[in-house]
Formats: C-alpha cells, sequence, structure tokens
C-alpha cells in the first residue's frame, strides 16, 4: 500500500527533474552561444528566471510534505537532498546567465574564444554531467551519480588546461576574463 508522502516524493522528483532539465538548456544554450558568438543573454534569463520560479515551488512542495506527513528521517533526507539539487540547479541557471550577460559585454567569438578545442570538450563534458546528474535523479540510481565524480574530475582537468592555455595568451584581458567565466 502507497503512502500518501510517496505521491508527494514522486511529484517533487518530478519537479526537481523538470528543473534539472530547464538547466540544462540554459546552460547549453549559453555555452553553445559564446562557442558560435552569438548573442542569447535574453534568452537564457528567461530560462534563469523560470529556473528561480520552479527553485521556489520546489522549497513549497517540500515543507509542506513536511509540514502535512511529517517524514520519518530517511524520508526527511530525500527531501532535504532534492532542495539541495533545486538549488544547484538554480546555480546553474545563474551560471548560464553570467555566461551570456560577459559574453555580449566583453566581445565577439574571434576576439574571446582563445581555447577553443578545449572548451569544446568542456562543453561537452559539462552537458554530459548535468545529463547524468538529471538522469540519476529520475531513476533514482545510485550508481549512474556515484559516476559524476569522475566527470567531475575531467571537468576540472579540462578547466586547468584551458586556465593554462589562457594564461600564455597575449591578447587583450576581457577576452581572457570572458573565457575563464564561461570555462569556470
Amino acid at each position: 500500500m502507497a503512502r500518501l508522502l510517496d505521491t508527494g516524493l514522486e511529484q517533487l522528483t518530478m519537479m526537481v527533474c523538470k528543473s534539472g532539465e530547464v538547466a540544462k538548456s540554459a546552460i547549453n544554450m549559453a555555452i553553445r552561444a559564446f562557442m558560435k558568438g552569438n548573442d542569447v543573454m535574453e534568452n537564457v534569463r528567461a530560462l534563469s528566471d523560470v529556473i528561480n520560479s520552479m527553485t521556489v515551488e520546489i522549497e513549497d512542495k517540500a515543507f509542506e510534505l513536511i509540514v502535512k506527513y511529517q517524514p520519518v528521517a530517511s524520508d526527511l533526507r530525500i527531501i532535504n537532498s532534492y532542495m539541495k539539487i533545486a538549488y544547484d540547479f538554480e546555480r546553474y541557471g545563474r551560471y548560464a546567465w553570467d555566461m551570456s550577460f560577459t559574453h555580449k559585454k566583453l566581445g565577439a567569438l574571434s576576439e574571446c574564444n582563445l581555447a577553443s578545442d578545449l572548451m569544446q570538450e568542456l562543453v561537452e563534458k559539462v552537458s554530459e554531467m548535468v545529463a547524468k546528474s538529471v538522469k540519476a535523479l529520475r531513476e533514482h540510481d545510485a550508481k549512474l551519480a556515484k559516476t559524476l565524480a569522475i566527470t567531475e574530475n575531467e571537468v576540472d582537468d579540462l578547466y586547468f588546461r584551458c586556465l593554462n592555455q589562457l594564461s600564455k595568451a597575449r591578447v587583450k584581458n576581457e577576452s581572457v576574463m570572458c573565457n575563464l567565466l564561461v570555462s569556470r
């Protein structure tokens, strides 16, 4: 027999997954626009605002479940985890907006994209990592979630390689700053 709390937890799971999908879209849009030299600042801002609203709804739903059903410790840990994950997705939205804003303010692709090969690889790894995290959450797949640490290490390595390459560049400071923000 299913508990009413289980239905609420499943709704919460779906809300967080949907937030993750929007965050993934925002990040991919911002990074791909950077790589192509396009201005998507307003579109990314709109997605970031949607993610912010979704985070508020997730927090409200989480507190509703706590108040209504007084969950046991294991359920409470799940609810707490979902709130943290939702906050992380909100942060992804802010990062995506920061990237698109900085790119618009600091320059076009020809001036700004200095570490393009490494940046392309970084884009692919970050997209993979966000997609894996959403899938692991949706499918409650702990094994898949544990593989994120490996991908995260690969992303960190690429970031430091980009940083190294950028530190050797002999171009305007704005171009280096733009690349640093996007790679971070």
